[in-house]
């Protein structure tokens, strides 16, 4: 690292700690470029660069982070209380907040999603057991685990107060289907996904890979318009809900070392190989 690195690293880490300490204010992005001594423009780009994020999303970030706490820990906090305490102007930026970053109102939210219905079913496929979780949406959820009971559990973890009901459906049939059947056709299966658009937008880019290639960190990154953020990168890689329909497998280090994989390096080795046979097979 350079010395005008270290420098951008120390005005960026400024001026995060200034969004964190001020958010209840909402500071516009002039008043952040203020206190780090740059212009708007020069300010945006370089926080954008080093944060993965633009600093009005990064402001987002935090503030719902804050009304969550507040639904979350005190039942008794109405809608009102919390836009106030996140200071926000009122309920309704708090409820375009959370349908833009949680894909639920405030109000589902501090319900816990309770009136979510998720079904699941287990199956098979040639890297071991899988648990797989439809919403009438599409798929939520999908991962590799050996014991049916820690994979129900596992579930329930992530989407703690919905309602569940152990059902085989279509969706859950294609997303099977996929080992068996056509692979080609991965991009018509149907997803429900919640995450931030920084999550969302590297997921998107990992369903751009092409089954049998690989990919690393740092293009990922690139590709997402963040060069410079490829730990943030390897962050959102790491929260992937639905193991192999969004191919995490598929990103490597820029080293060509497989890497870690949050369903074992062994299986992603396996699932590599496996798409590398296939993709030959067929030419």
């Amino acid at each position: 690292m350079n010395y005008t690195d270290i420098i951008n690293y120390d005005r960026i880490a400024n001026a995060i700690d200034y969004i964190k300490t001020n958010f209840k204010r909402q500071p516009n992005l002039d008043e952040i470029a203020e206190w780090v001594h740059l212009s708007p423009f020069h300010f945006q780009r370089l926080f954008k660069e080093w944060a993965g994020t633009s600093p009005k999303k990064f402001l987002q970030y935090i503030s719902i982070e804050h009304a969550k706490y507040m639904l979350r820990e005190n039942k008794g906090n109405s809608l009102f209380d919390t836009a106030f305490e996140t200071g926000l102007s009122g309920t309704s930026r708090l409820h375009d907040l959370f349908i833009k970053i949680e894909g639920m109102t405030p109000a589902e939210y501090k319900n816990g999603a309770k009136d979510l219905v998720i079904n699941y079913s287990f199956s098979t496929s040639p890297f071991g057991n899988l648990i797989i979780a439809s919403t009438g949406k599409g798929i939520c959820y999908m991962a590799f685990e050996t014991e049916a009971e820690k994979a129900l559990a596992d579930l329930k973890r992530e989407f703690p107060n919905a309602g569940f009901q152990e059902k085989l459906d279509t969706l859950q049939q294609n997303a099977s289907s996929i080992f068996q059947n056509d692979w080609s056709k991965l991009s018509e299966i149907k997803l429900h996904l919640k995450g931030t658009d920084f999550q969302m937008k590297v997921w998107e880019t990992l369903l751009k890979i092409p089954m049998g290639s690989l990919s690393t960190y740092g293009k990922i990154a690139e590709k997402t318009g963040n060069p410079k953020a490829a730990r943030a990168v390897g962050t959102a890689i790491g929260s992937n809900p639905v193991a192999f329909l969004i191919p995490c497998h598929r990103v490597i280090r820029s080293s060509g070392i497989f890497g870690e994989y949050m369903w074992g390096s062994t299986r992603k080795t396996a699932i590599i190989g496996w798409e590398a046979a296939k993709i030959n097979a067929s030419v």
